[in-house]
């Protein structure tokens, strides 16, 4: 049987990090660039399952939320010409990195603590800040899944810096990891 490698052209890009670090926003703008199709997984999800992400965990907890996470990269999106912007929970679970590391280049954004915390206050979609301390659980949070995230890819700075930069950084990491990535399969 003939092995056939994928064109490095073609290889989907996974950006994860915590939330607030700008998945979504560079994420959307990375693939407008690079002429290939975004898809946000808690949106996918929740259109899947016409639900909201806060929805799912109220209902049925984050241990089904989890598990929908690991459907969607396993099969429910395109293995090609895609960026993901990942839940910031996505990679946590055992066997999740390396399923998405499996399936193509992964940049990690990143962003100080009290960036995320400015940039995650005003939101009450977050099912797991609905609590009574917020800025405590993001803390809690940032520290246990740190050492995942520094661990997962290329990490990327996103404080401060302007939109285009952080892009053009993404998608030079993107260019250079592509291509052993596209020759491996």
């Amino acid at each position: 049987m003939e092995s056939r490698s994928m064109n490095p052209g073609d290889v989907n890009l996974y950006v994860v990090g915590f939330m607030g670090t700008g998945k979504s926003t560079v994420g959307r703008a990375v693939a407008h660039h690079m002429g290939f199709s975004f898809l946000d997984s808690d949106h996918e999800i929740e259109r899947q399952c016409g639900k909201t992400v806060a929805e799912i965990f109220a209902e049925q907890g984050e241990p089904e939320f989890r598990r929908l996470e690991r459907e969607f990269i396993e099969g429910g999106h395109a293995q090609s010409r895609t960026v993901v912007a990942c839940g910031g929970g996505l990679v946590i679970p055992p066997g999740m990195l390396d399923l998405v590391r499996a399936r193509g280049v992964i940049v990690c954004l990143h962003a100080t603590i009290e960036t995320i915390l400015e940039r995650t206050e005003r939101h009450s979609h977050r099912p797991l800040l609905n609590v009574g301390d917020p800025q405590q659980r993001v803390r809690e949070l940032y520290a246990q899944r740190a050492p995942i995230y520094r661990g997962s890819g290329t990490v990327i700075l996103t404080d401060a810096r302007p939109l285009r930069d952080v892009v053009a950084h993404v998608i030079r990491v993107w260019e250079r990891d592509a291509r052993p990535f596209a020759l491996a399969r």
